[in-house]
């Protein structure tokens, strides 16, 4: 198994065909607006070691010079309150795996690293989205449903 890594900035072309992969497995969209602040925002952020930003990759295997999978999430410090003294937490937004290299543990891999880093920095809890075929993952990695109901709002609106 060809093991998980950290993210660096030279990697953020490869984060976001991934993430275009896994946000068009949910909904198809033909706006690619989004890729480059998210290119901008990935090259300035990954390798500097007080970013809140952090992924972890596995390269693949076959030499191609692409990512195989992906799992990126940011830390944020909030207040404290119980079961969370720190007040820090982290949400994990970017789980994908390369269709041609599905099933054989990469984002199991990149999700193992990316949570043993949050645990070693003290970061208490750790949320994300499921999708149906990231569920049973994200379960076996000791995540469970919440009953908290999510509400957004999304400023700027035209």
């Amino acid at each position: 198994m060809t093991p998980a890594r950290r993210a660096v900035p030279e990697d953020a072309e490869e984060l976001v065909r991934l993430r275009k992969i896994m946000l068009d497995s949910m909904r198809p969209s033909d706006d690619v607006d989004w890729q480059q602040p998210a290119l901008e925002t990935l090259r300035s952020q990954l390798g500097y070691e007080g970013s809140e930003l952090t992924a972890f990759v596995v390269d693949d295997p076959g030499g191609s010079g692409r990512l195989a999978a992906c799992a990126a999430g940011m830390t944020q410090r909030g207040l404290g309150g119980p079961g969370n003294p720190s007040g820090v937490s982290a949400h994990i937004f970017n789980v994908c795996t390369d269709p041609g290299h599905r099933r054989q543990g990469y984002s199991r891999a990149c999700m193992e690293a990316l949570l043993a880093w949050y645990e070693e920095r003290d970061v208490r809890r750790v949320d994300l989205l499921a999708t149906a075929d990231g569920e049973p993952l994200y379960a076996s990695l000791g995540f469970a449903r919440t009953a908290a109901p999510s509400m957004r709002v999304t400023l700027g609106r035209n």
